[in-house]
């Protein structure tokens, strides 16, 4: 576990792929892990979040950066389940 987060990039994909590929590289990460999760889609602002507490994962942060959007996610221990 690193307190660098690793860095997803799904700058210009629209819902659902951001939550898709949010998903993905989830479940290559360990629990405990941090994932950021950069975006120009705002919706991922609300879906990602959404995702995070259907599947037992932790939003740490959010917000936004000019034009673009970002989640911060800690791993949880279900780091396989299904969308």
């Amino acid at each position: 576990m690193s307190d660098t987060p690793i860095e997803l990039d799904v700058r210009r994909l629209l819902c659902p792929m951001p939550v898709i590929k949010t998903q993905n590289k989830v479940r290559t990460l360990a629990t405990g892990d941090t994932l950021k999760v950069v975006c120009t889609d705002p919706g991922a602002l609300s879906d990602i979040p959404a995702w995070c507490r259907i599947n037992g994962h932790e939003v740490l942060e959010m917000g936004e950066q000019g034009n673009e959007v970002f989640v911060v996610l800690q791993v949880g221990e279900d780091n396989g389940a299904l969308f």
